[in-house]
């Protein structure tokens, strides 16, 4: 990976993580039903990147033809579920063991994906050296309980089920849009504002039976939050899919899981999540496997 591509997917990752707090710490976002905390991000990003996206549309639309299309409606409803499946799991269990079970699904599978389609070969030890920094992270080789045998507490292990579900879609969109940007061509900032404005009509039936006032409540309790996703989520998809435009998949998906040393750090210290001291290993972990990409 070049390392013009390199300081994308780094800068990424700190906006990735950052906003992945906010989202956490969303009150709306927390409620047992997150639909109009996703509604109203995509409703935001398509206001505040309007300028730039409408831009993007005037220069591209005219050559869409059915496989552009059908690469953004997929990835559309493919993040929507990732969303989806995001927030579920910060409701259910600790960002700390959510995020970096996701982030660490995510480019494994990725990379299998990398290698099927685009013919690529991944640096597996890179890659191994990552996931043992995210295994250290979510606390799932130094939890005590584990290590003599007992099981998991109900909250870890649906931090589990809903991170690796959702690091599973991670990998699919991920996919999907590399498709569009190294094969089809398309924009990242088109791939990634269309994705945004085709997630509202997905969202329609869920919205329609929310009770009267739900977006209105929701952007009084957590506007602050809204914005922050609606800015920051977008740049640092777009500076991901500008580095894929020239770098291998299956390096770009596995040093994106760097935004793992920041929310290690900053996350854990804002939400009160323990086990710092295995979650620094964990990051520095991370740091090493994204230094053993960069000089691949």
């Amino acid at each position: 990976m070049s390392p013009q591509a390199l300081a994308l997917v780094l800068a990424a990752a700190m906006l990735h993580a950052l906003w992945n707090i906010a989202a956490k710490r969303a009150r709306h976002g927390t409620d047992d039903n997150p639909v109009a905390f996703q509604t109203l991000c995509a409703l935001a990003v398509v206001v505040l990147w309007s300028p730039l996206g409408l831009w993007a549309m005037w220069r591209e639309l005219s050559g869409f033809g059915w496989r552009q299309w059908a690469a953004v409606g997929l990835s559309a409803a493919v993040h929507l579920a990732y969303f989806s499946a995001l927030l579920r799991g910060y409701q259910r269990a600790d960002l700390t063991v959510v995020y970096p079970v996701a982030r660490g699904t995510g480019p494994l599978v990725a990379s299998v994906g990398a290698v099927l389609l685009f013919g690529e070969q991944p640096a597996w030890p890179a890659i191994g050296v990552i996931l043992v920094g995210v295994l250290l992270v979510s606390g799932l080789i130094t939890n005590p309980v584990l290590m003599r045998g007992g099981a998991l507490p109900p909250k870890v292990a649906a931090g589990l089920r809903w991170g690796a579900l959702t690091g599973v879609l991670i990998a699919s969109y991920t996919v999907i849009d590399a498709y569009a940007v190294k094969l089809l061509l398309i924009s990242p900032l088109l791939v990634d504002y269309l994705g945004n404005a085709l997630r509202l009509p997905l969202l329609l039936p869920w919205v329609a039976r929310l009770p009267a006032g739900s977006l209105r409540e929701g952007w009084r309790k957590d506007w602050r939050a809204v914005v922050i996703v609606g800015v920051f989520a977008p740049l640092g998809y777009i500076l991901v899919l500008w580095a894929l435009q020239s770098a291998p998949l299956s390096s770009v998906a596995p040093a994106r899981e760097c935004s793992m040393l920041f929310a290690a750090l900053i996350g854990g210290k804002l939400l009160g999540e323990g086990e710092r001291l295995a979650r620094l290993a964990g990051a520095l972990c991370i740091a090493l496997g994204v230094v053993l990409l960069a000089f691949r």
